[in-house]
């Protein structure tokens, strides 16, 4: 089963969402932000995704910007990075969707439609 950890008022993840619902993908869609991913689950996505951790930021969200974490990010130890993203899903790069092997972050359909379909 597909985790598909999303922000339903986000359009972004909404696309997401009705692209996986119109190819016949079954999802378990999990709020990003009632029940953000456990460190443990985090550190696992952000292994098997082979991205850099940043990438599992949101940089575009008002926390982000609020917590200065352009300018902090980079002096954080991994597991500092990776407690900060499980203590605010509105932190965390969206949707995140995951079959505990794959990973992709975001949404584009190319990526989707290789990743996914």
């Amino acid at each position: 089963m597909i985790k598909f950890y999303w922000y339903p008022k986000c359009s972004t993840c909404r696309k997401a969402k009705g692209w996986l619902e119109e190819n016949n993908i079954q999802i378990e869609a999990i709020d990003l932000v009632e029940t953000p991913p456990i460190i443990a689950e985090l550190e696992t996505y952000w292994q098997k995704s082979g991205l850099p951790l940043r990438r599992f930021f949101n940089t575009s969200g008002i926390k982000y910007r609020e917590l200065g974490l352009k300018d902090k990010l980079e002096q954080m130890t991994n597991a500092e990075a990776l407690s900060l993203l499980a203590s605010d899903g509105k932190l965390i790069k969206r949707p995140l969707t995951t079959d505990g092997s794959r990973v992709t972050l975001g949404f584009k359909e190319d990526e989707f439609e290789k990743t996914w379909k």
